[in-house]
């Protein structure tokens, strides 16, 4: 066994021997099936975090030859398929951390050279006499193998785009590792030494640069993650298993860490859920323990018409839509906030509903990290907003009609003009601007679709620890009607009863906006929670 060659099962035995491993094996499933195909090349994208280096070291220990990992397995979901053993250790596999490969390298303008030297080394060793001293271009290796034995090879690139994310100013780099990729996966001969390849990083395939290299890859990703979705974090049926294993309160588990939508399933970040799990049961923000919210700022702080916008509407609980079609996985070159959103989707720090086309703030660990990144950035518009909204929700609170129609009124004023735009669906986003502050105290908002010319409705639950401080709200918005209307309408439609389940005090809520005379009028009525 090798570094890179035939690695062994060593490094996913750490993973079995955590406290916590979520059996993520079933992905063999489709690997194996994909083997000798053209859907045998699969670049799996997704954020730090996320068990990208675990589902590597799994699919190095399952097939690497010599490593009898059959006990390993044999309790694993992978192990009750018909052909758990047909393709268990018998594969010659590489397994390369282009990460790893820049340290030891000793810089990422020596890590090809350093990458062909020693994997060609090593299979130097279990093929002497089919690969002469001379040959140290990993492609043309892994060819004169194939050509004298048939011998094929699956290949693992963990981290695959990290010289394509950190090297992004340097073309020399950049072109060295293109042509090497290139080589190494693109044309006929690479099919016949290859059974099987799996790119593993956060970036999907380049568009420009990387997509003649790599455009013959099936491409698994945060936005589109088809057959892999359950395969990519934790899934709520797991995470309901371990809060029952260690005694935590499910629903605070979901609203802090749940909210990425993959396929049919809702999905939580592993790395989140473990540490809360094992680290003392803390509810806080662990991202910044693996990755910055620094990385983001410059993104965010980018001069783009609606972007600041669309973020400060996420913060307040808003889902916005998204055209990720533009985005060419090019972090140098961001042509409009929706290329900024995209990337901000594949990096985790938003949620893409693929259904509706909309981005949002997935939960409240990522709300926090976003609010310290945006607040680092000094803007007027959101410290405006937030002084705004507390006076709003103080208002409402204390049941004040004409503060609360004044204070929406000014943000309305204010929202609109860096927008430029002053419609309908414009009014559902003030509202949530408009309650941005109570994002502290209440979870995410619960929201109805736009229908027609009716809005949604909104229905604030206070979070637990502020039951006795705080009612839930629920808020009605019309347009060109009577303030009545939307009161009506909150009764007749039975909102409150569908949050029956919450006891505490309630405040009922319905806000008119006359286009005509740009007024706003509210009326506040207490609920009986008893009735």
């Amino acid at each position: 066994m090798g570094r890179f060659v035939n690695a062994g099962k060593s490094a996913f035995q750490v993973a079995l021997n955590s406290e916590i491993y979520v059996d993520k094996t079933g992905l063999l499933e489709y690997t194996n099936k994909v083997i000798d195909t053209k859907q045998g090349y699969i670049c799996n994208s997704r954020p730090r975090r996320f068990g990208k280096s675990i589902t590597a070291d799994m699919l190095t220990a399952y097939y690497s030859r010599d490593c009898d990992s059959k006990e390993m397995f044999s309790n694993l979901e992978i192990s009750r398929n018909k052909e758990f053993e047909k393709h268990l250790n018998k594969y010659d596999v590489i397994h390369i951390d282009i990460q790893w490969c820049i340290g030891a390298a000793g810089g990422a303008d020596k890590v090809i050279p350093y990458i062909e030297k020693n994997v060609t080394g090593e299979l130097r060793q279990y093929y002497p006499k089919e690969l002469p001293e001379n040959i140290n271009s990993l492609p043309e290796a892994l060819s004169g193998i194939n050509a004298s034995t048939e011998q094929k090879f699956i290949i693992i690139i963990d981290e695959w785009d990290v010289l394509i994310r950190d090297e992004a100013h340097n073309d020399k780099i950049q072109t060295e590792y293109i042509d090497f990729l290139r080589n190494l996966f693109k044309g006929t001969e690479p099919t016949k030494y290859i059974h099987l390849a799996y790119l593993t990083g956060i970036l999907p395939i380049k568009k420009i640069k990387t997509q003649s290299a790599l455009n013959n890859f099936d491409e698994f990703t945060m936005i589109d993650s088809s057959a892999f979705a359950a395969y990519i974090g934790f899934t709520d049926s797991e995470v309901k298993k371990l809060c029952k294993k260690y005694e935590k309160d499910y629903e605070q588990v979901k609203h802090w860490y749940d909210g990425y939508i993959l396929g049919d399933y809702q999905v939580y970040n592993p790395i989140a859920v473990v540490n809360l799990m094992t680290k003392g049961g803390k509810f806080k923000s662990y991202w910044s323990q693996t990755g910055s919210y620094e990385a983001i700022v410059p993104l965010i702080n980018m001069d783009f018409d609606g972007l600041k916008a669309a973020i400060i509407e996420m913060l307040s609980g808003a889902n916005v839509k998204v055209n990720i079609n533009s985005f060419k996985n090019d972090t140098l070159n961001f042509a409009n906030k929706d290329d900024v959103l995209t990337y901000l989707i594949h990096l985790g720090y938003l949620g893409y509903d693929e259904a509706m086309q909309t981005a949002f703030v997935p939960n409240e660990e990522i709300r926090q990290e976003l609010i310290v990144a945006v607040e680092s950035t000094k803007w007027n518009e959101l410290g405006r907003f937030l002084k705004e909204s507390e006076r709003l929700l103080e208002a409402t609170l204390d049941m004040d009609e004409q503060t609360v129609s004044r204070e929406i009124e000014k943000i309305h004023d204010d929202y609109t003009s860096i927008i430029r735009y002053n419609d309908e669906n414009s009014l559902s986003s003030v509202l949530a601007i408009g309650y941005l502050s109570a994002m502290q105290y209440y979870f995410k908002p619960i929201r109805e679709l736009p229908t027609g010319r009716e809005f949604a409705d909104f229905i604030f639950i206070p979070k637990p620890q502020y039951l006795s401080y705080y009612p839930a709200l629920v808020v009605e918005l019309k347009w060109n009607k009577k303030v009545q209307t939307a009161m009506q309408q909150i009764k007749e439609k039975k909102y409150p009863e569908a949050i029956s389940r919450y006891t505490g005090d309630m405040l009922l809520v319905g806000i008119n906006y006359d286009k005509k005379t740009k007024q706003h009028e509210c009326i506040i009525e207490e609920y009986d929670t008893v009735q």
